[in-house]
């Protein structure tokens, strides 16, 4: 087979090339073209570096082209996957930093809350340029892979106003399911089949059978309750499972984001999280991560350019979607999976206009959802929250409407356990001036809410969070490392 595979954020290293090795691991697809394309001329240099030493050691006939011309990448593609992080670390740093001065305390800050809101109003522009060149440039039949988060705002987006045949991608349920067949006892992941179905980042395994037995909530509470790690770490989640009656796809530090109860008091945030690793509730976890990860391999590149030195082994290759549903849709072996996409009555109870992640499956035929799924009322009724932020949020960001990207942030369920519409209407307007650059839809209205905030009275802080460390250096990184092999 031959075809061509655009990867837009190809600087994304790591992710990158996880993605091409798990593409590489079918045997039909050595023949294809890679056409990496990114803002940072540096990232692509590394990357294609890095992917042309996997060519070579494999002695594959695969071509990987880099580029920062956009339309010369997306030319004649046949697949698009999108990794792209609007602003980069720079804008992430107001997501989190801003919204600390108003007492919102984020641990990741990438899908709702107001930082996930502002970092959809940076991409949703973005996603329509991309959609934009795909109509124009790609293949008729071009198939718009979303791994970007906000992962429903930007794929509500790509489909209703981008006109392009997108799906959204993540890996949480696949993380999830890994966690329930371990506290269960499971010898692999594969012993366990369920049903998993809602809003990315809040999908439910509503159904789970171990070996074919049912699993019910009772068990699966006392399983969590008894494992040595997970009993720490996903204290948050474990009292959804306990409340709600089943268990959450979403990390632990992820889902306290998205419900009011647990992060509107600093003297509880501490009671709910973990500090063990960042995913766990860290206050900026993820900017932190993200930043000593960037960090570490500009640092480390060397020794990343060497491994890639190594064959390919198919046996470790990801659960990562975007290889499993190309190989099905080229070669007709089928793949179910969970997927980010237009509801349409697939979830009886949530919304018809609303992205979904629900379980689907994958042929020749394309994505083909299990449809006629009725979500526990109180999954529905979370889900429903937030899925009216995304819709306000996504007509914001398509009109540039300020006043309605004020109303989506003051319907955020943390934000309206902590701040009041006063504080809100501030907030928004110092991260809209703060993030202008990424903006653009908003230039006509930033010179108001500069002046704005020259006469605002409304007090704020400043404030590191309930939970929130330092960027560690590479130095302490390297002692980490070398601490963690020698105990291993």
């Amino acid at each position: 087979m031959s075809f061509k595979i655009a990867i837009i954020g190809a600087g994304s290293v790591g992710f990158t090339k996880k993605l091409f090795t798990d593409i590489l691991c079918v045997p039909e697809f050595k023949d294809i073209e890679f056409a990496l394309t990114d803002v940072s001329e540096h990232n692509l240099a590394m990357i294609k570096a890095i992917l042309d030493r996997i060519v070579e050691a494999n002695r594959l006939p695969t071509r990987v082209t880099a580029t920062t011309n956009r339309r010369v990448a997306l030319e004649g593609a046949r697949y698009i996957i999108s990794c792209v992080r609007v602003g980069g670390l720079e804008a992430y740093a107001d997501d989190i930093r801003i919204p600390l001065k108003y007492g919102i305390d984020q641990c990741v800050g990438d899908t709702i809350c107001a930082g996930g809101i502002l970092y959809g109003q940076r991409n949703i522009p973005v996603i329509l340029d991309f959609c934009r060149d795909i109509r124009e440039v790609a293949d008729t039949n071009a198939k718009f892979l979303n791994y970007a988060n906000p992962m429903a705002m930007n794929t509500w987006a790509a489909i209703e106003y981008g006109k392009v045949d997108t799906v959204g991608l993540c890996h949480g349920v696949q993380h999830g399911a890994e966690q329930i067949a371990e506290v269960l006892g499971a010898k692999s992941p594969k012993e366990l089949d369920y049903v998993c179905s809602g809003i990315n980042h809040q999908t439910w395994f509503i159904e789970l059978r171990l070996n074919g037995r049912p699993i019910g909530k009772d068990e699966l509470v006392a399983a969590f309750e008894a494992h040595p790690v997970y009993s720490k770490q996903e204290k948050l989640r474990i009292d959804v499972l306990k409340r709600f009656g089943v268990y959450s796809t979403e990390s632990n530090g992820h889902l306290s984001e998205y419900l009011p109860w647990y992060r509107k008091r600093p003297e509880e945030i501490t009671r709910w999280i973990d500090m063990s690793d960042w995913i766990h509730g860290e206050t900026g976890g993820y900017l932190r991560y993200s930043t000593e990860t960037r960090n570490w391999f500009e640092t480390e590149y060397p020794q990343f350019l060497e491994a890639a030195s190594k064959p390919i082994d198919p046996a470790k290759r990801s659960n990562e979607h975007a290889s499993h549903i190309l190989e099905a849709l080229e070669t007709n072996r089928v793949y179910r999976g969970h997927f980010n996409v237009k509801n349409n009555g697939v979830i009886t109870n949530l919304p018809q206009d609303a992205i979904i992640e629900s379980p689907g499956f994958v042929d020749r035929f394309g994505i083909n959802m299990a449809a006629g799924i009725t979500l526990p009322e109180a999954c529905a009724a979370t889900c429903m929250a937030s899925i009216n932020v995304q819709r306000m949020s996504v007509h914001a960001a398509i009109a540039g409407d300020i006043d309605l990207l004020k109303l989506a942030v003051l319907h955020d369920p943390l934000v309206g356990a902590v701040s009041t519409p006063e504080e809100v209407w501030q907030m928004v307007d110092e991260m809209v001036v703060a993030q202008a650059q990424w903006l653009p839809q908003y230039a006509d209205a930033i010179p108001a809410a500069k002046e704005r905030l020259s006469k605002s009275k409304v007090k704020t802080r400043e404030w590191a969070g309930a939970a929130r460390r330092s960027v560690r250096s590479i130095e302490e990184l390297r002692a980490e490392k070398a601490a963690l092999k020698q105990a291993g």
